[in-house]
């Protein structure tokens, strides 16, 4: 499906943050396998506590989780380079494992797209200190591998999506809407 506009509804996870055989329900890699239940109607009680209990074992670090001091620049991070390489960002949350983005890609792949920005947020983190509590080796990072853009289908997907992640904030996400152009009335735009 083309996306409208080349919008974008994107999410990532924390490293370590949904694994295979979580209790909450969880999703093979490109549905090669069926599992019955998600996030909304979990898998019956111990269905996957082998699989979960494996992939717990397989990790070589402890998961990741964001302090909400932290959460408001690691988003503002995302969401900067994202517009410096070109997409346009309607709003974004993020919460101590889980990140959303509304974004248009205009020529480019959005995956890649937010992968470069989840390196560069990551960069920024260590490069400035604050990764220090998270326990962070060489080549390690806060992110859990891929992203999942989904491509918003018309108008209504767009506010539904939009109102989606600022719901967020009711459950403890910061969240970063550009400022209206009222908060700009009596300054000469021309400046900038």
């Amino acid at each position: 499906m083309r996306p409208w506009e080349n919008w974008y509804h994107s999410t990532a996870h924390m490293y370590g943050s949904w694994l295979r055989g979580d209790p909450r329900g969880w999703r093979a890699r490109n549905h090669r396998e069926h599992v019955d239940g998600d996030y909304k109607h979990p898998p019956p009680k111990r269905t996957y506590d082998e699989l979960f209990a494996q992939s717990k074992a397989l990790m070589k670090r402890d998961p990741v989780q964001l302090e909400r001091g932290l959460r408001s620049f690691v988003l503002q991070m995302i969401v900067e380079r994202l517009m410096v390489r070109g997409s346009d960002v309607q709003i974004g949350s993020l919460d101590g494992i889980h990140l959303h983005v509304l974004h248009r890609c205009h020529e480019r792949n959005p995956r890649i797209e937010l992968g470069i920005a989840k390196q560069y947020a990551t960069a920024q983190l260590k490069a400035r200190g604050f990764a220090a509590g998270l326990e962070l080796e060489l080549g390690e990072g806060i992110w859990a591998r891929g992203s999942h853009p989904e491509p918003i289908s018309g108008l209504f997907h767009f506010k539904t999506a939009t109102k989606y992640i600022r719901d967020h904030a009711l459950r403890g996400a910061v969240v970063w809407e550009p400022a209206p152009l009222a908060d700009f009335e009596g300054v000469d735009l021309r400046l900038f």
